[in-house]
Order: structure tokens, then sequence, then C-alpha cells
């Protein structure tokens, strides 16, 4: 079952583009990353006295489609905690991290991989189904806020799907604003050489989905992976699905 908003017709073979966001989109790595998340967090938060213990519904206002170390800080702010930004060089690993903004960002960052290495990830069925029925030619890439969408994609198996991966490191790189601007997904499309409206962004972030919303993309398909059908409609998503599975 589909909801739609503002465009009914979107029809994959009518777009030349298609601009995947990673987690919870193409592989259930947003599952990974909130185990990270809340691992780290239980223990900073724990360990500094805070009263109210971290949950998934602060994953979901404050870090999901957020550049890691945004996440960090509005985690943080949440609670009142100030730290210094720190440097990206800054350690991941107890008791460094709790010193700075990026040093907890690099040990939830840490923490993914250890994951990702004993555990693996397999990407969605349905968005397999899905890149398998796009038109022979069409233009695809990946626009994640992750540093580490490389390695999931290659820990997946589906690196090759891709012709270019537009992720955090490539943001930090050249200065690109994160989720909820539309740049990393203009730069997406630009990487592909088509212009916006040529373009259609997949997403389950309610600040992926307003990035494209903010883009003057064709149409953004939100993900409903737990952030809610209303909140992905609300957000700016012209049709939401439960999984990509529904429009092979």
């Amino acid at each position: 079952m589909t909801t739609v908003n503002a465009n009914p017709a979107f029809r994959p073979s009518d777009v030349t583009a298609h601009l995947f966001d990673l987690d919870g989109v193409v592989t259930p790595t947003a599952e990974v990353h909130m185990r990270a998340w809340a691992r780290m967090f239980q223990e900073v938060l724990a360990a500094r006295g805070v009263a109210e213990p971290y949950s998934d519904a602060d994953y979901f206002a404050h870090i999901d489609g957020r550049p890691r170390y945004d996440g960090v800080r509005a985690m943080l702010a949440s609670r009142g905690i100030e730290l210094p930004e720190g440097e990206d060089t800054d350690p991941g690993d107890q008791p460094q991290a709790e010193e700075t903004v990026r040093g907890l960002g690099n040990r939830k960052n840490a923490l993914v991989m250890e994951i990702l290495r004993t555990e693996g990830v397999e990407p969605y069925p349905g968005t397999i189904a899905y890149l398998d029925s796009l038109p022979a030619g069409a233009r695809i890439a990946i626009v994640s806020s992750s540093r580490n969408a490389e390695e999931v994609l290659r820990a997946a198996g589906i690196r090759d799907r891709f012709e270019h991966v537009m992720d955090g490191n490539v943001a930090a790189a050249e200065g690109i604003a994160g989720k909820p601007a539309p740049d990393t997904y203009l730069r997406g499309a630009e990487l592909l050489g088509v212009p916006s409206t040529e373009a259609v962004v997949y997403e389950d972030a309610t600040s992926g989905v307003q990035a494209g919303a903010a883009g003057d993309f064709a149409a953004v398909i939100g993900v409903d992976r737990g952030v809610g059908r209303e909140a992905l409609l609300e957000a700016g998503a012209d049709l939401v699905v439960d999984d990509l599975g529904e429009l092979a």
C-alpha cells in the first residue's frame, strides 16, 4: 500500500537519474547506526548523571539523516550538554572520546565498523528488485551523510550498482552542506550530469526528504522504515512506500 501526496503519476521511467540515500533505503544499516548511537549515548549520559535516558525517539528527533557530528551536537544540546568541537582526528575510544563532539562522533563510527565487521549487512531485497526494474541506461548514485558508505556498499556486495557515491567524506572535502539542505543531492545529480528536475530522490529520514523537497527534483519518494508516513509527507515527500519493491 502506498500513500500519495503531490505526485501520484510518478513513474521511474519518466526520470533520467535516481539518487538513493543509503542507510534505511538501500541497506538496513540504519539499524546498525541506531544500535551504535544507543550504546554510545547511553554510556555518555549515564556517566554524566543525566536523568533522562537515551531512547529511539532521540534518534529520530536529533540524529536520523544528519551528518554524524551534527547528530552528536544536536543530541547533546537536547540534554543541555556543550562540548568543544574538537578535531576530526580526536580518538574514538574511552575516555578521550567523551571530551569533544568529534571524539564522540568518531567513537560512534568505530562502533558501526565493529558491528559491520562482525555481523555484515544485507541490502533490502525490495530495493534490489527495484534497482533491477529500472530502465536500461538509468543513472544511479548514492547520496548519504555517512562517511562509511563505500565500506557498507562493499560489505553488501553492491558497490558496482552505483556510478557515484556522494557521501559524508565528499561533502566534507568539498565543503557541501549536509541534509536537510539540498546541496548533497544537487551535487549527486551534478556528478551524474543531469539537472535536478530529471532526478528522483529516495529517502527514509525527514531531514533527507526535506533536502529533496528543497532541491527542485522530479520527485521525492519517502521510504517508511519507522519515521511514519505522515511525517515523511509533511517533510515534502511526493509518495511514501513501505518498501521500494512496491514500485518494481
